[in-house]
């Protein structure tokens, strides 16, 4: 565990490491302005659009645990 502080667990750190709501939204922006300017069916636009649908799901995955939940 070097490198770590001592007083961390594995469930703290992996707090840490995840993003928050704030951040998965604005790379969901980022990443519909990217599909919004590929051409439509190119690898681009696909590739933006499969980042977006996982951004969504961790969105979702974090506003189910909030209390009270998002949605």
């Amino acid at each position: 565990m070097s490198g770590y502080a001592p007083h961390m667990t594995d469930a703290t750190r992996a707090r840490a490491t995840q993003p928050t709501r704030e951040q998965l939204m604005a790379r969901w922006r980022e990443a519909r302005i990217r599909r919004d300017a590929a051409p439509l069916g190119s690898k681009a636009y696909e590739h933006a659009a499969q980042e977006i649908a996982r951004i969504e799901v961790e969105i979702a995955r974090i506003e189910r645990a909030m209390d009270p939940p998002l949605v």
